[in-house]
């Protein structure tokens, strides 16, 4: 297989080039990691707020939206990258399926 994190846009094998395209680009990863991270942190905040632990639930609540906000803006960041390696790609071969 082709690096992925070059082009991870399948150009000749599916009608839908940006399919599984978090399985295949591997620089998503950070974003979900931080996305994951958030929900633990989500997790915590609950557990604080459930124990009565005040002093806690307004800084685990900050994080908890900074590391989600963060993950989303890195993945979305990622998606647009990939846009513009998919319109460089069409550039370049002109002969090539434009699906949408």
């Amino acid at each position: 297989m082709k690096g992925a994190h070059h082009d991870p846009v399948d150009h000749a094998r599916t009608t839908q080039p940006h399919a599984g395209e978090s399985f295949i680009d591997t620089l998503w990863l950070p974003g979900l990691g931080l996305i994951m991270l958030g929900t633990v942190t989500i997790a915590g905040f609950i557990a604080a707020t459930a124990y009565g632990r005040t002093e806690m639930q307004l800084p685990l609540g900050f994080i908890a939206g900074a590391l989600v906000t963060a993950g989303a803006i890195l993945i979305a960041l990622e998606h647009h990258r990939v846009k513009r390696v998919e319109q460089r790609w069409l550039a370049e071969h002109p002969e090539g399926l434009r699906l949408g």
